[in-house]
């Protein structure tokens, strides 16, 4: 099996996210890191991909020369695809030069900035052809899968309620002025913006995550919302803390928390989903386990590696049941089935199945129109209103 070959673009090394990127990517063996532009500052761009321990005529001083430089060499030798841990600001330009490059995508969230720059990645992809992968890590996780799955098979009966919930404490305070640099400084710059065109901060970063994760899970769609955001520190222009309460295709009812001030929480990401037959539970800091809840019954611990889970999730498990697995693997089950796609691309066959499960450049734009919905709707004083739909 030929590794693919990727190029990465931002996400220097120290930096949390480029970090996940690059452990996830290389976890199972199937992807090979060979270029990188991991900075916008050029000296620092090589400098960090010599730190990686790549050839330094593949440390490009900017993601155009990588592009440029890298479609040049012959096709056994260039990049197929590219990573794309850039500021949320430029997700769009560099997807966009990529695909129009001829490379593959694989690219953090959320998707873009606005909803206009959605539609330009989708038309893109679809001109391409190309494989675009958005990596939603949460919907690695195998419990996930397992949950999706019982979902799908009728256990639960139909969905009535879905309640998910993402609250972090990282920017309960204001950030004095006199911090120029260092860990909090880049998260307040990156995660709050003040010039941009985004009318997102909190809802953008996690929130996304949150509704992927509910309509991931129950494989229903947000398609009205009632919310009320607030940026909560002052000389904060962008949302903070949001409540939304979620109307689901279907009848479905939902509510979706996503909190930045929730001083002291680390990341309790959690779902519950409730159906005419039972319920069930799970959370990222006990990712292993998924409780399901049915009338009259114990309660049930399913537990990853476990014989009786799906397909799926059993492809998302890499140790035998009783071993921990986190994150890291969830953010590679992503990259794998990435990797898959490409692959089967480059075959002109179609993907399998568990392949194909990957978030992708539609899922995106749809949780961009999530997004911007729950900020209209909070704008209108918390009034109903739908998340625009697409063909």
């Amino acid at each position: 099996m030929d590794r693919i070959r990727i190029g990465l673009i931002g996400g220097k090394p120290g930096a949390f996210i480029g970090d996940a990127h690059r452990m996830a990517m290389l976890l199972d063996g199937e992807i090979e890191l060979v270029a990188a532009c991991c900075s916008s500052d050029p000296e620092r761009a090589r400098a960090a991909g010599v730190v990686l321990g790549l050839a330094p005529e593949r440390c490009y001083p900017s993601y155009q020369d990588l592009l440029r430089a890298e479609a040049a060499l012959p096709p056994e030798q260039r990049i197929q695809a590219i990573a794309n841990v850039t500021p949320n600001a430029v997700h769009a330009p560099v997807a966009l030069a990529a695909l129009r490059a001829g490379f593959h995508v694989i690219a953090d969230k959320p998707l873009c900035m606005d909803l206009a720059e959605a539609e330009a990645l989708v038309t893109a992809v679809r001109d391409t052809g190309l494989v675009f992968a958005l990596t939603h890590n949460y919907s690695g996780y195998p419990m996930v899968k397992q949950a999706r799955e019982l979902v799908a098979s009728g256990a639960l009966g139909a969905i009535r309620k879905v309640v998910v919930e993402y609250p972090q404490g990282g920017l309960a305070r204001a950030l004095p002025r006199a911090v120029a640099q260092g860990d909090l400084a880049a998260l307040e710059a990156l995660r709050v913006p003040q010039k941009r065109t985004a009318r997102s901060a909190c809802m953008a970063d996690i929130g996304t995550h949150a509704a992927q994760l509910a309509e991931y899970v129950t494989g229903l769609s947000i398609d009205q919302v009632c919310a009320d955001c607030d940026p909560v520190v002052p000389g904060r222009e962008l949302d903070a803390d949001a409540h939304v309460l979620l109307r689901l295709n279907g009848g479905a009812r939902g509510i979706l928390f996503a909190s930045q001030i929730a001083a002291g929480e680390e990341n309790p990401l959690a779902i519950r989903v409730w159906g005419e037959a039972g319920g069930l539970r799970w959370r990222q800091m006990e990712p292993n386990t998924l409780e399901l809840r049915k009338p009259g019954e114990p309660i049930q611990l399913l537990r990853a590696g476990g014989a009786y889970n799906s397909a799926a999730a059993k492809a998302a498990t890499r140790m035998p049941n009783g071993h921990p697995e986190g994150y890291i693997e969830a953010f590679a089950t992503i990259y794998r089935n990435a990797a898959r796609c490409i692959r089967a691309h480059a075959a002109g066959v179609a993907p399998d199945a568990i392949a194909a499960d990957v978030p992708s450049v539609a899922d995106g734009r749809h949780l961009m129109a999530v997004v911007e919905a729950v900020a209209d709707s909070a704008a209108a004083n918390s009034a109903w209103t739908p998340v625009p739909r697409f063909d």
